[in-house]
C-alpha cells in the first residue's frame, strides 16, 4: 500500500479548527481540538509535504540504492516537483511502544513484555536512538517519556500489569500529539509507533481517525503487532491494528508464538533504517479542506513496491 507520512503545514494561512464529530467526513484530517481536549486553536502554516515511504523488490527485498531523478510523484494526478530527497539509512529513531495492559490480552501479556524487551535490549542504539513506553487499559498513561536509556525502558515493561478496559486511540494520540510532535528537529529522525495490542478499544475519548490525523501530523509511521494469532483467532480489532498500518505507511504483523512477535520487531527495525525522504510544494497549493491523492511511482524500475501513504486531507481556509 503507498502511503505518505504527512507533515503539512500551510504557509500564510492560519486556521482554527474544532472538534468534528466521528462521523464528520473530514475529522481525520483537519487538526481539529478533538474531544477529551481543550479548546485552544492549533494553527497550521502548510508550504509543503513530507513524504516517508520503502521500496521493495517483489521477494521484499529492501531497494536503497535509488535517486532522487528515479521517481515520480503525482498529486491529484498532476506531477509535483521534488525539492528535497534523502535516502540516509542510519538516522536516529524516536519509538513509541504502545503496550496493552488491559483485561483482553491478560492470557499473551507476558509474551508482549518479553518481546518489548529484547527489542529495547538488542535494536535500540544508545547513543542516536530513543523511545517512549505508553501503556493503556482504561487509560493512557506515559510510562516512561523519550529516552536512550535502555535500563529504564525495560524496567518500565517489566513493571506492567494487565487489568482494565482499553483506551488504544488515545494511547496514540498521547504519544504522536504530546511527544513525538514536539521531537525536533522533524527531518533528522525516524518517527514510529509500535502497538502491541488485539486492536480493541472501549474506552477511548479520541476516535479511530483522529487518532491516525495525529499520528500523520507527528510524521510517525504505524507499526502493529497483533496479540490475536498467539490465540489463532482473528476479531475485528485486526482490522482496525490493519487500518493505522495502512493509513500511516507501516506494516501490521501476526506472529503465532513469542519467536514469531520477536522476528516481527526485526522486520520493524530492519525497515525503518530503509526508508526515502522526500519534500515538494503542493502545485497547485489549495486550502480548501478536501482529500488529495498522492501516488509515488519508479520510474526507473518495473516490479518494484512502494509502501506509503496514499493521501492527507488539506486544511479548509473557509473555516
Amino acid at each position: 500500500m503507498r502511503y505518505i507520512g504527512a507533515a503539512l503545514v500551510f504557509g500564510v494561512i492560519s486556521l482554527t479548527l474544532f472538534a468534528q464529530s466521528k462521523s464528520a467526513p473530514k475529522a481525520a484530517a483537519q487538526p481539529s481540538i478533538t474531544q477529551g481536549s481543550s479548546d485552544d486553536p492549533i494553527r497550521l502554516d502548510v508550504t509543503r509535504v513530507n513524504l516517508l515511504f520503502t521500496v521493495t523488490d517483489k521477494k521484499g527485498r529492501f531497494i536503497t540504492n535509488f535517486k532522487k531523478e528515479d521517481f515520480e510523484i503525482t498529486e491529484n494526478k498532476q506531477k509535483q516537483n521534488i525539492l528535497e530527497f534523502t535516502a540516509e539509512s542510519d538516522l536516529p529513531l524516536r519509538l513509541a511502544f504502545l503496550i496493552d495492559t488491559s483485561n483482553s490480552i491478560r492470557d499473551r501479556f507476558k509474551f508482549l513484555q518479553q518481546a518489548a524487551v529484547e527489542f529495547i535490549e538488542t535494536a535500540m542504539r544508545a547513543d542516536q536512538d530513543k523511545a517512549m513506553i505508553v501503556s493503556f487499559d482504561s487509560t493512557a498513561q506515559l510510562a516512561v517519556d523519550l529516552t536512550p536509556d535502555k535500563t529504564q525502558l525495560v524496567a518500565a515493561v517489566n513493571r506492567m500489569r494487565a487489568g482494565g478496559g482499553t483506551a488504544l486511540y488515545d494511547a496514540i494520540v498521547l504519544a504522536a500529539k504530546d511527544k513525538l510532535m514536539q521531537d525536533q528537529p522533524r527531518d533528522k529522525y525516524r518517527r514510529a509507533i509500535i502497538i502491541l495490542s488485539d486492536g480493541e478499544d472501549n474506552l477511548s475519548n479520541y476516535s479511530r481517525e483522529q487518532a491516525v490525523e495525529w499520528a500523520q501530523k507527528a510524521d510517525a509511521v504505524i507499526y502493529c503487532i497483533s496479540t490475536n494469532g498467539l490465540t489463532h483467532t482473528e476479531i475485528s480489532g485486526d482490522k482496525v491494528l490493519l487500518h493505522f498500518s495502512t493509513e500511516t505507511g507501516g506494516m501490521t504483523y501476526f506472529p503465532f508464538k513469542a519467536e514469531d512477535m520477536q522476528q516481527s520487531f526485526v522486520n520493524i527495525t530492519n525497515e525503518l533504517r530503509h526508508q526515502y525522504n522526500v519534500l515538494y510544494r503542493p502545485e497547485p497549493l489549495l486550502a480548501d479542506g478536501k482529500y488529495h491523492p498522492i501516488e509515488i511511482k519508479v520510474k526507473t524500475m518495473g516490479n518494484m513496491l512502494v509502501r506509503a501513504r496514499q493521501g492527507y486531507y488539506a486544511p479548509d481556509a473557509r473555516k
